[in-house]
């Protein structure tokens, strides 16, 4: 499987995550900007040299990925002013935030085992 198909496995199961929380904000890897879709191909290229880094590594990687290209803390996620409320901390992300970070690291690892 090619990592642009991986991204977008991944990206369309932490939509449907986020929508079990009633977060209806993030859209399927079809409609999705093409900023989401290189931080998806990033966090998968990440995971694929990284292969014992665990969700809190992939989030610090997503963290710097972030800050490097202009992002910082804001009370919701907004690409034209690059606010996002998950710019903290993996530690102070709250839980149904982690859970993304440990969806993406198992789906990266059952598509590219055996």
């Amino acid at each position: 499987m090619e990592v642009a198909e991986i991204a977008a496995v991944c990206h369309d199961a932490n939509a449907a995550l986020c929508r079990s929380f009633g977060d209806f904000t993030q859209v399927g890897w079809r409609l999705a900007e093409l900023w989401q879709r290189e931080s998806a191909i990033k966090g998968v290229r990440f995971a694929l040299a990284h292969p014992d880094a665990g969700p809190a590594s992939q989030h610090d990687a997503w963290l710097a990925d972030k800050v490097a290209a202009g992002w910082k803390l804001g009370p919701t996620k907004d690409a034209v002013a690059k606010t996002h409320p998950c710019m903290v901390p993996y530690d102070e992300l709250p839980w149904e935030q982690r859970a993304k970070d440990h969806l993406f690291r198992a789906i990266v690892d059952a598509l590219t085992q055996g």
